[in-house]
């Protein structure tokens, strides 16, 4: 082990032997860093969005039969009663079509108690014009987002026309019912899915509107842990009437954050392979470090060093570089991830540019969340590596034979 620390320090005759030993570490730590950069900033765009999902989605829900729930009150009551439920919050969910002028759009027309749903959902956070709570029962007023208002060019105290596809029997067959709303209110939440499609009616009104009479499409509650939706989901099972639909947001919700951790994935995958060519070049150097040392390993062969003492040599040099590199790509990776709300405005007034446009993406900063498993397992990865790279070289050594190095010496 002595031996192969010498060998890290000491000069050498040959410049270029001396200097792959550096961009070894260097590759290895920019390898490593980008790694924990990348993933971080992944992990923080998924906390992000996920923040912003469920903010308007349920942790978990509860449905009636058909679109259809009778005693609301008593479904919130026994969901209530698990310790991870916060809060709970009746909904009608039906069908639509803003008509203002000439524009038209269909929408998902969602019936709420405000004062509930303050509870279980960030709409208030998210007004842009007007306040959730002015969504008072008759007052036919209506909220909507920021996409929707946009593209039917309505604004705060605009009026329109939702059409509904319940309607009255004629001849012909059946016509659509119809009726006139106010805006009250806008809400930006960011995600194209909602701002885009979704109206926010009182829970009287939609109940009125959609001839639901007092039941409500079904209750979505809120929960101390989202991570726990399963478990509670599971729980309501067994507390719950039978016939009663329950989902989470893990299921919801499935494909979308199922693609965005293949992505996390595949992004890991690629840019380990800037840590693997890094790891590759320390063979490089242990292979010219040998053939420059075979006077050297032929004379400890001769004082009696055994072939697992001349690996041992190269391996701890090998793993020296890997080490070294690993903590200089630790040491930036971890130092840039957490400044990186820093260091982006910084090159993007620069380089006069920037890398977000609010124009084009909804999440216009880069998030980002530093988490101690990435940097674990990319230490250890990048550590395998180094290992790996130590071996054929060493083993070559390893074989050197004494009589064969010396003989033009």
């Amino acid at each position: 082990m002595l031996v192969g620390l010498r060998y890290i320090r000491a000069k050498r005759r040959n410049r270029f032997v001396s200097f792959i030993p550096l961009a070894s570490m260097l590759g290895i730590g920019l390898g490593v860093a980008a790694l924990i950069v990348i993933l971080s900033v992944m992990n923080g765009f998924h906390k992000e969005l996920r923040a912003r999902i469920l903010g308007v989605a349920a942790h978990v829900q509860v449905s009636g039969p058909g679109g259809r729930l009778a005693d609301w009150p008593k479904v919130a009551e026994q969901a209530s009663r698990n310790p991870e439920v916060v809060a709970a919050a009746p909904f009608v969910n039906a069908q639509g079509m803003l008509s203002s002028g000439p524009e038209a759009r269909g929408v998902l027309v969602r019936g709420i108690d405000p004062a509930l749903e303050e509870k279980v959902a960030d709409f208030g956070a998210h007004m842009v014009a007007g306040k959730l709570e002015e969504l008072e029962p008759g007052a036919l007023r209506i909220v909507l987002g920021a996409r929707l208002a946009r593209d039917l060019n309505l604004a705060r105290g605009d009026k329109v026309m939702l059409i509904m596809p319940r309607g009255s029997l004629v001849q012909g067959g059946a016509l659509p019912a119809m009726r006139q709303l106010v805006v009250s209110g806008v809400f930006d939440l960011g995600m194209y899915e909602y701002d885009s499609s979704l109206a926010l009616v009182s829970l009287r009104d939609a109940q009125a509107l959609y001839g639901m009479g007092e039941h409500v499409s079904g209750v979505r509650l809120k929960l101390f842990d989202l991570f726990q939706s399963r478990a509670v989901a599971q729980d309501l099972v067994d507390r719950v009437d039978a016939r009663l639909y329950i989902t989470d947001w893990t299921r919801s919700h499935a494909n979308f954050f199922r693609a965005v951790q293949s992505q996390k994935l595949m992004m890991f995958i690629i840019l380990l392979l800037i840590v693997a060519v890094a790891a590759f070049n320390i063979v490089s150097t242990l292979v010219m470090v040998v053939t420059e040392k075979q006077s050297d390993i032929a004379i400890l062969r001769t004082l009696g060093a055994s072939p697992g003492g001349i690996m041992k040599i190269f391996v701890v040099q090998g793993v020296l570089i890997g080490v070294i590199g690993t903590l200089i790509g630790i040491v930036g990776g971890i130092v840039l991830a957490l400044n990186v709300d820093v260091v982006v405005p910084f090159l993007e007034r620069l380089f006069n540019v920037q890398f977000l446009s609010r124009e084009v993406y909804y999440i216009s900063e880069l998030p980002s969340d530093l988490q101690r498993s990435d940097v674990f397992v990319i230490a250890c990865v990048s550590l395998v590596l180094s290992l790996l790279a130590t071996l054929y070289p060493s083993w070559r050594a390893s074989r050197v034979n004494p009589a064969e190095a010396l003989r033009y010496e």
